[in-house]
């Protein structure tokens, strides 16, 4: 028989819940590995699956660690809770390496789950700081991405409101295009459009110039592409490097 391993686990009280809210007045859950219902944890300094039983006499969770009479205990969640102390170690090993854990059920953690709320609430408000203090400049390209052609008609304090509540909704998703490069890029080639400096033609799957001297067509729309995200690439290409220079000096001159 192997030596017994130290707990990998801090002693201490834990509280483990069934997953997806369930909370049925039992619910046993499977306790050793048999052929039908198979409990192995892979070992990689081993390179083997060692089979897990929890034994209420023994002092490891695996079963080639054990001895032969052991006694098998039933492990029951009741109200979709299990409580186990820090003076059963071998439990709280036993669903540590259990492949349900994750999966069937988790550890409660009041402290990680606070830490976690705490870090939300940063971003929050790290999100919105960004949203109030950011360069109208360099706000309302973001803005257009985010909020679509309605920044035309809206006042610089109404824009800046609308980012400052979305940023309260969607910190992520705000801070990831507040730290997109080609924000500005696809900004202008949104305002190309609504300002009127390119024209769609052949419902939506063309576009073209709308200059007085320069009425060319400049891209055709493949179906299905989104053709703000084609026109940015085309502007980000040293084809559309021109264009883009004269949207960069018209938008600068508002």
């Amino acid at each position: 028989m192997k030596t017994t391993r130290k707990s990998v686990l801090e002693p201490k009280d834990r509280t483990y819940l069934l997953k997806n809210g369930m909370n049925p007045l039992t619910y046993f859950l499977a306790s050793k590995d048999t052929p039908r219902k198979r409990l192995l944890y892979y070992d990689e300094e081993t390179n083997t699956n060692r089979p897990l039983r929890y034994a209420r006499n023994a002092n490891s969770p695996f079963q080639d660690e054990q001895g032969e009479n052991v006694i098998i205990e039933p492990i029951i969640f009741e109200d979709g809770v299990l409580s186990v102390p820090k003076n059963n170690p071998v439990l709280q090993e036993f669903l540590h390496y259990h492949p349900g854990n994750g999966t069937e059920f988790f550890e409660f953690d009041q402290e990680k789950d606070a830490q976690q709320e705490i870090k939300q609430m940063y971003d929050v408000l790290d999100a919105q700081l960004i949203a109030r203090e950011m360069p109208f400049e360099e706000l309302e390209p973001i803005a257009r991405l985010l909020l679509g052609g309605s920044v035309d008609s809206m006042k610089v304090s109404e824009i800046r409101r609308d980012m400052m509540l979305y940023a309260k909704r969607y910190p992520q998703d705000f801070m990831e295009a507040v730290n997109d490069p080609s924000i500005k890029v696809t900004s202008y080639a949104a305002r190309a459009l609504s300002d009127g400096y390119l024209a769609f033609r052949n419902n939506k799957k063309e576009i073209f110039y709308n200059l007085k001297d320069n009425k060319k067509k400049l891209l055709t729309v493949p179906f299905g592409d989104d053709p703000v995200y084609l026109l940015s690439a085309y502007l980000q290409s040293e084809e559309g490097l021109d264009l883009y220079k004269f949207l960069e000096n018209k938008f600068s001159e508002n």
